[in-house]
C-alpha cells in the first residue's frame, strides 16, 4: 500500500483531523487544478472538470464539511 493509499484512508476514516497539506496533496494528486488566494484571502480554489472546491487555510485542520465533499467526489469519481 503506497503513502497516497494511506493517507487517503485515513481521510476517509477520520474527516475531523485532515491537515490542510494532507488535503492538498490528495487534491494535486487526483489532477485538481489549484488557484491560491490574493489579497490576503485564505480560501484555496481547487477545480477539475465541472467540480470547483474552496478550501480555506485557517486552521491546522480543515473543516469535515470540506473533507467530506471532496471524499465524495474522489468515490463518483473513482480514485
Amino acid at each position: 500500500m503506497s503513502q497516497l493509499e494511506k493517507l487517503l484512508l485515513k481521510i476517509i476514516n477520520n474527516p475531523k483531523t485532515v491537515r490542510f497539506d494532507e488535503i492538498d496533496k490528495i487534491l494535486k494528486h487526483a489532477g485538481f487544478e489549484v488557484r491560491q488566494p490574493r489579497g490576503g484571502s485564505s480560501h484555496y480554489i481547487y477545480t477539475k472538470g465541472d467540480f470547483i472546491i474552496s478550501i480555506p487555510k485557517h486552521n491546522p485542520y480543515v473543516k469535515s464539511v470540506y473533507v467530506e465533499r471532496v471524499i465524495e467526489f474522489l468515490a463518483k469519481e473513482g480514485e
